[in-house]
């Protein structure tokens, strides 16, 4: 993917959200995956939490962080399946101001090349909500290092052409 060396790099403040009702800090590891993917990429770690898959929940972490100013992108980790917990792309809507569907249908595509038809089970996606971008991905390592070594390394690098999230951010407001 084409990175244009002239461009100045800017960091983005991420915030990472692992959705689970069993896993621990101590033993997180998607989460972990985002949090040492991201500080090598040079973006800043601007929070770290987990929530349990209940929708009340994971919306006030997530309206927490939209309105924080130290917080321009957020990215959740699990409850994107289809069995009864998994509640996190019920949650994003909640919130959504608009919805990015090519996300979703990217990461699919991304993770057929490793895991075949069983991408089908995940609803990962992403939204904007109040200027912050919203990513949810499912709670594996795998799928987390499909979308952040496929989709986020990229689109959340301001040298990345021939567009990127991090350019549109400052018109993300807009109306």
């Amino acid at each position: 993917m084409p990175i244009d060396e002239g461009k100045t790099f800017l960091p983005v403040r991420i915030a990472v959200l692992t959705i689970s009702d069993s896993r621990r800090m101590a033993d997180d590891r998607s989460g972990q995956t985002l949090v040492d993917r991201l500080s090598a990429a040079g973006h800043v770690l601007a929070d770290r939490s987990i929530v349990t898959d209940d929708v009340p929940a994971i919306v006030a972490k997530l309206e927490r962080w939209v309105t924080d100013d130290q917080v321009d992108c957020i990215i959740t980790t699990g409850g994107t399946g289809v069995t009864g917990r998994d509640v996190t792309p019920e949650a994003i809507e909640r919130v959504a101001d608009k919805m990015i569907p090519g996300f979703g249908e990217l990461f699919r595509w991304l993770s057929f090349q490793t895991i075949g038809t069983s991408t089908i089970q995940s609803r990962a996606c992403a939204c904007v909500t109040r200027g912050t971008y919203i990513f949810a991905l499912p709670g594996s390592t795998g799928a987390v290092k499909d979308g952040w070594d496929g989709i986020l390394v990229h689109q959340l690098d301001s040298r990345f052409t021939p567009c990127n999230f991090v350019e549109l951010m400052p018109r993300l407001m807009e109306r």
